[in-house]
């Protein structure tokens, strides 16, 4: 009776049929039930033949040769593998820290007025009331107050907000007031960061540079008062004395685009 496995595909006595064994292998052959018929086969020496194998065979004209046997059907489904993107194994240590980034950079702030304080108000004799040049002390002679020069610089400064001072410096030009023998302006910190309608408010106090009329320079502030800029304690530069002499005049926003430009050199680090 022919086995229901037993196929054959062939093309003009050659091809590869499939035949189930009758015998062990036995001298490199065995018996081999294909398509309804017995025939004997060669097998290869390197294969291990019993009775019932499904084998496959190839057949060249008359002759089968036995070239493998086919494994049965699994008796169970093989474990799925786990997800290609599934997590490492735990080793209890922990990641390393990530490195810190810094970053470094200078900001230029010009500013948004320059005014002068005298004598209860704010001057508007001579240029616009935010365009006015800086004066300090009080002209000989004169029977009007003592001026105060400031420079406010408005919420640029601020926008450097978390990041480090390393560096501040402004640009100062003496005008022709007072004597022409090189003079120091005193240079105070302002805590309003535009002109208020009262008197400024004045706080640290450093030395500005000695200068004759018509010179100019950048002068480098300290670091402190840059930050105080930074973080928004502070908002603008003056010059002011308490007493009438040395009389100084700086140029303001009126007089040179360059005056009073704050820059600020900073460093910020993240992790």
């Amino acid at each position: 009776m022919a086995d229901f496995a037993d196929t054959r595909v062939s093309l003009a006595g050659t091809g590869v049929v499939r035949g189930t064994a009758l015998t062990a292998a036995a001298s490199n052959a065995c018996l081999v039930r294909v398509g309804g018929i017995t025939v004997t086969a060669r097998v290869a020496t390197t294969l291990t033949v019993t009775a019932g194998n499904i084998l496959l065979m190839a057949r060249l004209r008359s002759v089968y040769y036995v070239i493998n046997v086919i494994p049965t059907a699994p008796t169970s489904t093989p474990a799925t593998p786990p997800p290609a993107d599934s997590a490492p194994p735990d080793t209890g240590d922990a990641p390393p820290a990530p490195k810190p980034v810094t970053t470094t950079g200078t900001l230029t702030c010009v500013p948004t007025a320059t005014a002068c304080y005298r004598d209860g108000s704010w001057r508007s004799d001579g240029d616009p009331t935010n365009s006015f040049d800086l004066f300090q002390g009080r002209y000989g002679g004169s029977s009007y107050g003592r001026n105060t020069g400031c420079a406010f610089y408005g919420s640029k400064p601020h926008t450097l907000n978390g990041a480090t001072c390393t560096k501040a410096t402004v640009k100062i030009k003496r005008l022709s007031a007072g004597d022409f023998s090189a003079r120091s302006a005193t240079l105070r910190l302002v805590s309003q960061t535009s002109r208020p309608g009262g008197s400024p408010t004045l706080n640290e106090s450093t030395s500005g540079p000695s200068l004759k009329v018509g010179a100019s320079t950048t002068f480098t502030l300290p670091t402190s008062w840059g930050q105080a800029l930074i973080d928004g304690s502070r908002g603008g530069i003056a010059i002011s004395i308490g007493s009438d002499d040395p009389y100084i005049q700086l140029a303001g926003r009126g007089s040179w685009s360059a005056a009073m430009t704050l820059t600020l050199s900073w460093r910020r680090t993240s992790s």
